[in-house]
């Protein structure tokens, strides 16, 4: 059930008006009526998640002004209220009018200090664990360019807590990331359970997963395993699919193709015309916060015309571009992971000279992160990755009945019991890092 072609599907007249203009309560009487006419299966398939896709834009925007301006206030010093119309009107405020009120996105803050980065000096908090983050990548980066390559041993897991309680009798069903063997990560084990029942899914899906079905609303999963960082590509499979397009998010759009072809004109061979691909998107792209990826009609066009988005509308829009071009290119995404934290993170993989590199736009981004990454995250990979995903919108093991909250891969978990899907707002997920130790 992470069958998405119906995003391809266009809106019917009047109802992505109505949404564009956030008369939410309009679209749905709108939807309904269509709903109760004959019309085509992918059409109703449209309709039926576009009532679904409101629902979660609406928890994706869950500040009034006054609370966005609290919020500024406590962050930045010597803030005026007059500050938030001008930050809107130079378009780097992420908010809705939604039925008639104005909301603002759960992380319009992180946002507008990314698109206007002089902002970052009047904070009030320092960051230490962004600076903690820094250092460790640079200094990793230095050493293995250096020619210095290590083997580490992580462990580490997931806690998922269910605040949706179910009848007496029912059951939930959960899906668990687990690291894959492959690539830069080995002897993967699982330490830990609970419940202790588990299905395991097998080693060559594209989406590891660990399946339970339980009646409990606290779920555990602890592992191990091993990983090396990585100077240079690895030897690995290569799939005619890793060519093709696969709706909606990497579609060969006529935009996608001219700014491909603009972007690698007069390149000579694979290697150039990626590294051009990787160069063009980290040289034009703003990182962002961005809303759940199930809002979006088509990531990489979205990520090619607005010019902003994270880790994962990079990595697609690399994907997007490298097919377009006939190189073979994949996703990969898991975890990125150092002894003090652990949190989702994508990334992508570009096939060249029989081998795959890793590439990290999100990474390499050179206006925030500057050359010493950029080089770096063209071709190399570090130790701070859990690999749970090898590709993207992935059926799960046993399938997921109803519409995943991220159908794109399986990071935090997902939950659902015989009467839907439960969403992101309905459960909690906390990552965390026992062990990270040489070898």
């Amino acid at each position: 059930m992470n069958e998405l072609n119906f995003l391809s599907v266009p809106l019917p007249c009047g109802i992505e008006e109505e949404i564009a203009r956030g008369n939410f309560n309009i679209a749905r009487r709108i939807i309904k009526r269509y709903l109760n006419r004959d019309i085509p299966a992918l059409l109703r398939k449209r309709l039926e998640y576009e009532l679904e896709r409101m629902r979660r834009l609406k928890i994706d925007f869950p500040y009034t002004r006054e609370k966005a301006l609290q919020i500024l206030r406590k962050e930045l010093k010597n803030f005026k209220d007059e500050e938030l119309d001008r930050w809107i009107s130079m378009g780097i405020v992420d908010r809705m009018i939604i039925n008639g009120e104005e909301r603002f996105f759960r992380s319009f803050f992180p946002n507008i200090i990314f698109l206007k980065p002089s902002v970052k000096k009047r904070k009030l908090k320092e960051d230490k664990l962004g600076n903690y983050i820094k250092n460790q990548i640079d200094k990793s980066i230095k050493r293995i360019n250096s020619g210095e390559v290590r083997k580490y041993r992580v462990q580490a897991g997931i806690k998922l807590h269910i605040k949706k309680k179910i009848p007496e009798g029912e059951r939930y069903r959960i899906w668990l990331p687990l690291p894959r063997e492959n690539f830069q990560i080995s002897k993967v084990r699982i330490l830990r359970a609970e419940p202790e029942n588990y299905y395991l899914s097998d080693e060559d899906y594209g989406q590891k997963t660990v399946y339970f079905e339980s009646s409990q609303r606290d779920h555990l999963l602890e592992f191990i395993y091993e990983i090396e960082e990585v100077k240079g590509g690895l030897e690995g499979e290569m799939k005619e699919e890793y060519l093709q397009e696969k709706a909606p998010h990497v579609i060969f759009t006529p935009y996608l193709k001219e700014l491909a072809d603009a972007i690698v004109d007069g390149a000579d061979g694979n290697y150039e015309k990626a590294l051009r691909i990787y160069t063009w998107i980290t040289s034009h792209m703003n990182y962002t916060y961005v809303r759940a990826y199930s809002t979006y009609d088509n990531i990489s066009e979205f990520a090619a015309s607005s010019l902003r988005g994270d880790c994962g509308f990079m990595a697609l829009l690399f994907i997007a571009l490298s097919r377009i071009c006939g190189i073979p290119a994949k996703w990969q995404s898991g975890w990125f992971i150092t002894p003090k934290h652990a949190s989702p993170h994508d990334w992508a993989q570009v096939y060249v000279d029989g081998k795959w590199l890793s590439v990290d736009p999100s990474f390499g981004n050179l206006g925030r992160h500057g050359t010493l990454r950029n080089s770096f995250y063209f071709g190399n990979s570090d130790a701070f990755r859990m690999i749970a995903n090898d590709d993207f919108q992935v059926d799960f093991v046993p399938e997921k009945e109803f519409i995943r909250s991220d159908p794109m891969d399986n990071q935090i978990g997902e939950v659902e019991w015989s009467g839907g899907n439960i969403y992101t707002d309905k459960f909690s997920s906390r990552l965390y890092v026992k062990e990270f130790k040489r070898i």
